[in-house]
Protein backbone atom coordinates (compact mmCIF):
# COMPACT_ATOMS: atom_id res chain seq x y z
CA UNK A 1 0.00 0.00 0.00
CA UNK A 2 0.58 3.57 -0.92
CA UNK A 3 2.45 5.42 2.13
CA UNK A 4 2.14 9.57 2.72
CA UNK A 5 5.23 11.38 2.32
CA UNK A 6 6.14 12.37 5.64
CA UNK A 7 5.58 16.29 5.86
CA UNK A 8 6.36 19.05 8.66
CA UNK A 9 3.74 21.20 7.55
CA UNK A 10 0.14 21.49 5.60
CA UNK A 11 -3.15 19.09 6.53
CA UNK A 12 -2.63 15.67 6.47
CA UNK A 13 -3.34 12.09 7.83
CA UNK A 14 -1.21 12.19 11.19
CA UNK A 15 -0.94 8.43 11.30
CA UNK A 16 -0.49 7.73 6.95
CA UNK A 17 2.54 10.43 7.72
CA UNK A 18 4.07 8.69 10.09
CA UNK A 19 4.40 5.63 8.41
CA UNK A 20 0.91 3.77 8.90
CA UNK A 21 -0.78 1.89 6.30
CA UNK A 22 -4.25 2.99 4.72
CA UNK A 23 -5.78 0.91 6.57
CA UNK A 24 -5.54 1.98 10.44
CA UNK A 25 -8.13 3.31 12.59
CA UNK A 26 -9.40 6.40 12.59
CA UNK A 27 -8.11 9.42 14.50
CA UNK A 28 -8.95 9.88 17.46
CA UNK A 29 -9.37 12.76 19.72
CA UNK A 30 -11.49 14.74 21.82
CA UNK A 31 -14.13 17.94 20.97
CA UNK A 32 -14.24 19.90 24.84
CA UNK A 33 -17.42 22.07 24.76
CA UNK A 34 -15.94 25.17 27.41
CA UNK A 35 -19.85 26.55 27.19
CA UNK A 36 -21.54 23.09 29.19
CA UNK A 37 -18.10 23.13 31.37
CA UNK A 38 -19.19 23.13 35.44
CA UNK A 39 -15.37 23.12 36.89
CA UNK A 40 -16.54 20.14 38.37
CA UNK A 41 -12.92 18.89 38.37
CA UNK A 42 -13.78 15.39 37.40
CA UNK A 43 -11.53 14.73 34.36
CA UNK A 44 -8.23 15.93 36.50
CA UNK A 45 -9.32 13.31 39.00
CA UNK A 46 -10.15 10.36 36.56
CA UNK A 47 -6.81 10.97 34.91
CA UNK A 48 -4.52 10.95 37.53
CA UNK A 49 -6.05 8.10 38.80
CA UNK A 50 -5.95 5.70 35.35
CA UNK A 51 -2.67 7.23 34.55
CA UNK A 52 -1.01 7.35 38.08
CA UNK A 53 0.19 11.16 38.06
CA UNK A 54 1.21 12.31 41.08
CA UNK A 55 -1.89 14.31 43.37
CA UNK A 56 0.50 17.11 43.93
CA UNK A 57 0.76 20.96 43.13
CA UNK A 58 -3.05 21.87 44.79
CA UNK A 59 -2.65 25.26 45.78
CA UNK A 60 -4.73 28.25 46.03
CA UNK A 61 -2.94 31.40 44.97
CA UNK A 62 -5.76 33.58 46.72
CA UNK A 63 -6.96 35.24 42.84
CA UNK A 64 -8.75 32.12 41.77
CA UNK A 65 -10.67 29.23 42.40
CA UNK A 66 -8.75 27.22 40.34
CA UNK A 67 -6.08 24.87 42.39
CA UNK A 68 -4.66 23.00 39.96
CA UNK A 69 -2.82 26.34 37.86
CA UNK A 70 -2.03 24.65 34.82
CA UNK A 71 -0.78 21.68 32.70
CA UNK A 72 2.46 20.13 33.33
CA UNK A 73 3.96 16.59 34.12
CA UNK A 74 2.04 16.45 37.04
CA UNK A 75 -0.93 17.88 35.75
CA UNK A 76 -2.10 15.90 32.34
CA UNK A 77 -6.20 17.47 32.39
CA UNK A 78 -6.09 21.10 33.62
CA UNK A 79 -10.02 22.75 34.66
CA UNK A 80 -8.72 26.85 34.42
CA UNK A 81 -11.55 29.09 36.69
CA UNK A 82 -11.21 32.28 34.46
CA UNK A 83 -13.95 35.22 36.24
CA UNK A 84 -14.57 37.90 33.75
CA UNK A 85 -15.57 41.11 35.52
CA UNK A 86 -18.14 43.06 33.15
CA UNK A 87 -16.05 45.36 32.45
CA UNK A 88 -14.06 43.17 30.37
CA UNK A 89 -16.91 42.94 27.92
CA UNK A 90 -17.50 44.62 24.66
CA UNK A 91 -20.89 46.44 25.00
CA UNK A 92 -21.38 49.89 24.02
CA UNK A 93 -20.77 51.43 27.59
CA UNK A 94 -17.98 48.82 27.81
CA UNK A 95 -19.02 46.43 29.80
CA UNK A 96 -20.31 42.42 29.58
CA UNK A 97 -23.97 41.57 29.97
CA UNK A 98 -23.71 39.25 33.37
CA UNK A 99 -24.60 35.76 33.56
CA UNK A 100 -27.29 34.39 35.41
CA UNK A 101 -25.16 31.62 37.34
CA UNK A 102 -28.34 29.06 38.05
CA UNK A 103 -28.04 28.74 41.60
CA UNK A 104 -30.98 27.16 43.21
CA UNK A 105 -34.07 28.77 43.93
CA UNK A 106 -35.67 28.93 47.60
CA UNK A 107 -38.63 27.46 46.83
CA UNK A 108 -41.05 26.53 43.38
CA UNK A 109 -42.38 29.21 41.62
CA UNK A 110 -45.31 31.15 42.91
CA UNK A 111 -44.54 29.76 46.41
CA UNK A 112 -44.29 33.07 48.80
CA UNK A 113 -41.88 32.82 51.68
CA UNK A 114 -42.14 33.75 55.10
CA UNK A 115 -39.62 36.32 55.13
CA UNK A 116 -38.66 36.70 51.06
CA UNK A 117 -41.78 37.24 49.07
CA UNK A 118 -41.84 35.80 45.73
CA UNK A 119 -39.49 33.99 43.62
CA UNK A 120 -41.04 36.54 41.04
CA UNK A 121 -39.14 39.00 43.08
CA UNK A 122 -35.52 37.14 42.59
CA UNK A 123 -35.78 37.07 39.58
CA UNK A 124 -35.38 40.43 39.14
CA UNK A 125 -32.92 41.39 41.13
CA UNK A 126 -29.66 42.52 40.36
CA UNK A 127 -27.24 39.76 38.64
CA UNK A 128 -23.69 39.26 39.62
CA UNK A 129 -20.95 41.49 37.14
CA UNK A 130 -19.34 39.08 36.56
CA UNK A 131 -19.06 35.63 34.29
CA UNK A 132 -17.46 32.44 34.76
CA UNK A 133 -15.22 30.82 31.37
CA UNK A 134 -14.16 27.16 32.57
CA UNK A 135 -12.02 25.00 30.02
CA UNK A 136 -10.22 21.56 30.68
CA UNK A 137 -7.10 21.81 28.89
CA UNK A 138 -5.01 18.86 27.92
CA UNK A 139 -2.31 18.37 24.77
CA UNK A 140 -3.54 18.76 21.70
CA UNK A 141 -1.77 15.80 19.87
CA UNK A 142 -1.51 18.26 16.84
CA UNK A 143 -1.21 17.21 13.54
CA UNK A 144 2.50 18.41 13.22
CA UNK A 145 4.07 17.39 16.29
CA UNK A 146 7.10 19.57 17.01
CA UNK A 147 8.15 17.46 20.67
CA UNK A 148 7.85 13.81 18.36
CA UNK A 149 10.16 15.76 15.50
CA UNK A 150 12.50 17.27 18.14
CA UNK A 151 13.25 13.76 20.28
CA UNK A 152 16.21 12.41 19.65
CA UNK A 153 15.54 9.14 21.09
CA UNK A 154 12.01 7.73 19.72
CA UNK A 155 10.55 8.11 23.13
CA UNK A 156 7.70 10.01 21.66
CA UNK A 157 5.72 8.31 18.89
CA UNK A 158 2.49 8.54 16.71
CA UNK A 159 0.24 6.17 17.38
CA UNK A 160 -2.01 4.39 14.69
CA UNK A 161 -4.68 6.68 16.47
CA UNK A 162 -3.27 9.57 15.36
CA UNK A 163 -1.71 10.67 18.86
CA UNK A 164 1.64 11.29 20.47
CA UNK A 165 2.71 9.09 23.18
CA UNK A 166 5.57 9.29 25.09
CA UNK A 167 7.40 5.86 26.31
CA UNK A 168 8.47 6.54 29.32
CA UNK A 169 11.42 3.86 29.49
CA UNK A 170 12.74 5.17 26.27
CA UNK A 171 12.92 9.16 27.32
CA UNK A 172 16.37 9.90 28.43
CA UNK A 173 14.43 13.25 29.81
CA UNK A 174 17.18 15.73 27.47
CA UNK A 175 14.21 18.11 27.13
CA UNK A 176 14.27 19.23 23.54
CA UNK A 177 10.86 18.56 23.14
CA UNK A 178 10.01 20.71 26.04
CA UNK A 179 10.53 24.29 24.30
CA UNK A 180 9.48 22.84 20.67
CA UNK A 181 5.78 22.49 22.39
CA UNK A 182 4.01 25.62 20.57
CA UNK A 183 1.50 24.80 23.79
CA UNK A 184 3.61 24.46 26.62
CA UNK A 185 1.86 21.19 27.52
CA UNK A 186 4.86 18.85 27.70
CA UNK A 187 7.28 19.11 30.71
CA UNK A 188 9.58 16.70 32.38
CA UNK A 189 8.58 15.34 35.93
CA UNK A 190 10.51 16.96 39.04
CA UNK A 191 8.99 15.52 41.63
CA UNK A 192 7.51 15.31 43.96
CA UNK A 193 10.24 12.80 45.85
CA UNK A 194 9.56 9.16 45.25
CA UNK A 195 7.35 9.83 42.28
CA UNK A 196 7.62 7.30 39.32
CA UNK A 197 9.55 8.86 35.78
CA UNK A 198 11.21 12.20 38.09
CA UNK A 199 12.99 13.46 35.18
CA UNK A 200 10.97 12.61 32.50
CA UNK A 201 9.19 14.15 29.65
CA UNK A 202 5.47 13.56 30.62
CA UNK A 203 2.18 14.60 28.82
CA UNK A 204 -1.34 13.37 27.70
CA UNK A 205 -1.06 10.23 26.07
CA UNK A 206 -5.41 10.43 25.28
CA UNK A 207 -5.26 6.92 27.27
CA UNK A 208 -3.50 5.03 24.54
CA UNK A 209 -3.88 1.90 26.56
CA UNK A 210 -7.61 2.46 26.95
CA UNK A 211 -8.01 3.02 23.24
CA UNK A 212 -6.32 -0.02 22.46
CA UNK A 213 -8.86 -2.14 24.22
CA UNK A 214 -11.38 -0.11 22.69
CA UNK A 215 -12.25 2.33 25.69
CA UNK A 216 -12.88 6.07 26.10
CA UNK A 217 -10.22 8.22 27.65
CA UNK A 218 -10.32 8.47 31.41
CA UNK A 219 -11.60 11.92 31.21
CA UNK A 220 -14.01 11.97 28.52
CA UNK A 221 -15.56 8.92 30.69
CA UNK A 222 -15.71 11.03 33.89
CA UNK A 223 -17.10 14.06 32.33
CA UNK A 224 -21.13 14.60 34.07
CA UNK A 225 -22.06 17.27 31.29
CA UNK A 226 -20.44 15.76 28.38
CA UNK A 227 -18.21 19.21 27.67
CA UNK A 228 -15.45 16.43 26.80
CA UNK A 229 -16.40 14.44 23.88
CA UNK A 230 -14.21 11.70 22.87
CA UNK A 231 -14.52 9.94 19.18
CA UNK A 232 -13.17 9.93 15.73
CA UNK A 233 -11.73 13.16 14.99
CA UNK A 234 -13.26 14.10 11.89
CA UNK A 235 -17.18 13.51 12.93
CA UNK A 236 -16.23 16.10 16.15
CA UNK A 237 -15.49 18.38 13.68
CA UNK A 238 -18.70 18.26 12.23
CA UNK A 239 -20.46 17.87 16.29
CA UNK A 240 -18.54 21.29 16.85
CA UNK A 241 -19.47 22.90 14.22
CA UNK A 242 -23.02 22.10 14.60
CA UNK A 243 -22.79 23.18 18.20
CA UNK A 244 -21.04 26.82 17.16
CA UNK A 245 -24.28 27.48 14.62
CA UNK A 246 -26.58 26.25 17.44
CA UNK A 247 -25.12 28.91 19.98
CA UNK A 248 -24.84 31.45 17.20
CA UNK A 249 -28.42 31.07 16.38
CA UNK A 250 -29.35 31.89 20.46
CA UNK A 251 -27.63 34.68 20.38
CA UNK A 252 -23.90 33.95 21.51
CA UNK A 253 -21.61 35.15 18.70
CA UNK A 254 -18.36 34.99 20.70
CA UNK A 255 -18.83 31.13 20.19
CA UNK A 256 -15.80 29.99 18.40
CA UNK A 257 -13.65 26.71 17.58
CA UNK A 258 -9.58 26.20 17.98
CA UNK A 259 -7.68 24.12 16.64
CA UNK A 260 -10.23 22.49 14.82
CA UNK A 261 -9.19 24.27 11.20
CA UNK A 262 -6.59 21.93 9.26
CA UNK A 263 -4.75 24.78 7.80
CA UNK A 264 -3.77 26.39 11.16
CA UNK A 265 0.14 26.84 11.98
CA UNK A 266 -0.40 22.75 13.12
CA UNK A 267 -2.46 21.66 10.45
CA UNK A 268 -5.38 21.48 13.00
CA UNK A 269 -5.19 19.23 16.88
CA UNK A 270 -6.38 16.27 17.69
CA UNK A 271 -8.31 17.90 20.54
CA UNK A 272 -9.87 21.17 19.76
CA UNK A 273 -12.25 23.44 21.58
CA UNK A 274 -15.44 26.00 21.43
CA UNK A 275 -14.47 28.73 23.38
CA UNK A 276 -16.88 31.90 23.93
CA UNK A 277 -13.92 34.47 24.01
CA UNK A 278 -10.29 34.96 22.71
CA UNK A 279 -7.87 32.24 22.54
CA UNK A 280 -5.94 34.61 24.75
CA UNK A 281 -8.41 34.73 27.63
CA UNK A 282 -8.05 30.85 28.28
CA UNK A 283 -4.27 31.13 27.85
CA UNK A 284 -4.00 29.77 24.34
CA UNK A 285 -1.95 31.20 21.62
CA UNK A 286 -4.10 32.69 19.16
CA UNK A 287 -2.42 31.78 16.24
CA UNK A 288 0.34 28.97 17.19
CA UNK A 289 3.06 27.43 14.39
CA UNK A 290 4.58 23.82 14.62
CA UNK A 291 8.18 25.19 15.91
CA UNK A 292 10.06 22.55 12.99
CA UNK A 293 8.00 23.88 9.86
CA UNK A 294 10.46 25.44 8.67
CA UNK A 295 13.26 23.01 9.33
CA UNK A 296 13.60 21.66 5.22
CA UNK A 297 13.86 25.25 4.40
CA UNK A 298 16.93 25.75 6.99
CA UNK A 299 18.49 22.99 6.38
CA UNK A 300 18.47 23.64 2.61
CA UNK A 301 19.78 26.75 3.22
CA UNK A 302 22.49 25.90 5.55
CA UNK A 303 23.92 23.06 2.59
CA UNK A 304 23.55 25.67 0.01
CA UNK A 305 25.50 28.03 2.29
CA UNK A 306 27.90 25.22 2.93
CA UNK A 307 28.44 24.37 -0.89
CA UNK A 308 28.93 28.08 -1.56
CA UNK A 309 31.88 28.00 1.19
CA UNK A 310 33.52 24.80 -0.31
CA UNK A 311 33.40 26.00 -4.02
CA UNK A 312 34.74 29.78 -2.79
CA UNK A 313 37.51 27.78 -0.72
CA UNK A 314 37.96 25.41 -3.64
CA UNK A 315 38.54 28.65 -6.48
CA UNK A 316 40.60 30.52 -3.81
CA UNK A 317 43.13 27.60 -3.76
CA UNK A 318 42.80 27.07 -7.19
CA UNK A 319 43.67 30.91 -7.78
CA UNK A 320 46.95 30.22 -6.11
CA UNK A 321 48.69 28.46 -8.47
CA UNK A 322 51.69 29.72 -10.53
Amino acid sequence: MKLEKHSLWGPVDPAGNAGYETDHPPRKGFFTDTSICIGCKACEVACKEWNDVPADHFDMLGSSYDNSLSLNANQWRHVAFIEQPARSGRQADGSRPAVDLGMPAMSAPGVTLPDAGQDAAMDTAEKPDFRWLMSSDVCKHCTHAACLDVCPTGSLFRSEFGTVVVQDDICNGCGYCVPACPYGVIERRKGPEGSKNVGIAQKCTLCYDRLDAGKTPACAQACPTQSIQFGDVEELRERANQRVEKLHEAGIMDARLYGNDPNDGVGGTGAFFLLLDEPEVYGFPPDPVVTTRDLPQMYARAATAAAAMLVGAALTFLGRRP
